[in-house]
């Protein structure tokens, strides 16, 4: 099963380090293990830009707009950044572990995603491919280059690598990081982090539960593994500070199985004290199990690890009625934005290779809108939901970043109906 398969290899450690980041997924200590997300925690700052902006945009360079390059390493055996001569443009530096073997697939997805965006849309954009290896020195280091010689880098992509460049000193360029660091601290002043994180995924669909069921109990469902309980952390948070009551019932499970016992149980309990919905920190395949021992008459909500996918063969009719969040990118296809990118042509990786893919697109279609803003300050409608974009952040200084993915019902067969929500 698709699921089971992404499943297996958000569990690898690859997953553990890109995973800090949301909705889906990402490899080793990329961050969380959740299928369907890289996942770090992202708290977007609300507050206003200051009076006097903080982030000043890279000014024009004189280098010509060329083709993306990328350079082998050094005779040390260091990574070097690509340079570029010739006219006016923004020079983008991504700077990806393609030469980590356990982080080179999604490195690859990433780069195959942003060099899909910038195909599209390359006026006066340089586009420069830095790639590293597993170390966070090495990763200091190609980031050093990279910023002395381009006025935008995009990346690190794994956990550690993010952690330690925040805490570095050495961001002097404006910086997209694409996962976040395992903490809570502010990110360095002209750092911003985009993630696709966990923990956003399940507050908005608390906020989506909250709206269409005000006054409702909320049953989390959640199993052991350490993704499941950060996604159902985070709703239960959420939930809470809603002013909502909620209970929370653990699933064991095997090789992909609920315990049938838990099963039983849960189903003697619903019969006694039902909720009035249900939020499922489980997988797709945990999650048909559960309605087909329980039913489907109650409301249930989920993030993109309930997502059984849109591949042919999929079926999944105890799924039929759920409430997924995901990205536009796997959820709408049809829309004229998805729809006016190439699909991710990687053979291997499956779902999660596709959303850091449109991870990748969006990752560029900021670099880009930075290096033509005045103010720092701005909204995409992206394929991986809408996005907000402050570099001058709140109080702290730190950028905020937001991205609102699309609420969808699952109607069956991979079919998706959208449906407006927030508060």
């Amino acid at each position: 099963m698709l699921k089971k398969n992404l499943k297996a290899l958000l569990a690898t450690s690859v997953f553990g380090l890109i995973a800090g980041c949301t909705s889906s997924p990402l490899p080793p200590d990329t961050g969380c293990g959740v299928p369907g997300g890289l996942c770090a925690p992202a708290a977007p700052s609300a507050s206003p830009p200051p009076t006097t902006p903080s982030y000043t945009p890279p000014a024009p360079s004189e280098r010509a707009i060329t083709n993306p390059v990328e350079l082998p390493p050094s005779a040390d055996g260091t990574p070097r950044a690509a340079t570029s001569t010739g006219g006016p443009g923004t020079r983008i530096a991504l700077l990806l572990p393609l030469e980590s073997a356990s982080l080179a697939q999604p490195a690859e997805a990433v780069r195959a995603g942003f060099l899909a965006a910038y195909e599209r849309e390359r006026a006066n954009v340089t586009v420069n491919v830095v790639p590293t290896g597993d170390s966070a020195q090495a990763t200091l280091d190609a980031y050093a280059r990279a910023a002395e010689q381009n006025d935008i880098v995009v990346g690190p992509l794994a956990r550690p690598a993010v952690a330690a460049l925040a805490a570095s000193g050495a961001v002097t360029k404006p910086t997209i990081a694409l996962n976040h660091p395992q903490n809570d601290a502010p990110l360095p002043r002209r750092m911003l982090a985009v993630g696709l994180a966990l923990e956003d995924e399940a507050r908005q669909v608390a906020d989506w539960a909250a709206a269409e069921q005000p006054a409702g109990r909320a049953l989390v469902l959640t199993g052991t593994a350490a993704w499941q309980q950060r996604l159902s952390g985070a709703f239960t948070a959420r939930w809470a500070r809603l002013g909502l009551n909620n209970y929370v019932v653990e699933l064991p499970s095997s090789d992909g199985y609920v315990d049938g016992n838990a099963l039983a149980e849960l189903r003697a309990r619903l019969q006694s004290d039902p909720p009035q919905l249900v939020f499922a920190a489980l997988d797709a395949a945990q999650l048909r199990q559960v309605r087909s021992a329980i039913g489907t008459s109650l409301p249930t909500y989920g993030t993109a690890s309930v997502n059984p996918g849109r591949d042919a063969g999929v079926s999944a009719p105890e799924l039929d009625g759920v409430r997924i969040l995901d990205l536009p990118w796997t959820v709408q296809p049809d829309h004229p934005l998805v729809a006016s990118y190439p699909r991710w042509g990687g053979d291997t990786g499956g779902y999660d290779m596709k959303r850091l893919y449109a991870l990748g697109i969006d990752a560029f279609r900021i670099a880009r809108e930075l290096g033509r803003q005045t103010g720092g300050r701005f909204e995409l409608d992206g394929v991986t939901g809408r996005l907000s974009v402050d570099m001058n952040g709140g109080t702290s200084g730190s950028p905020s970043f937001r991205r609102v993915e699309t609420g969808t019902v699952y109607r069956g067969a991979g079919v998706y109906e959208a449906v407006a929500f927030g508060r």
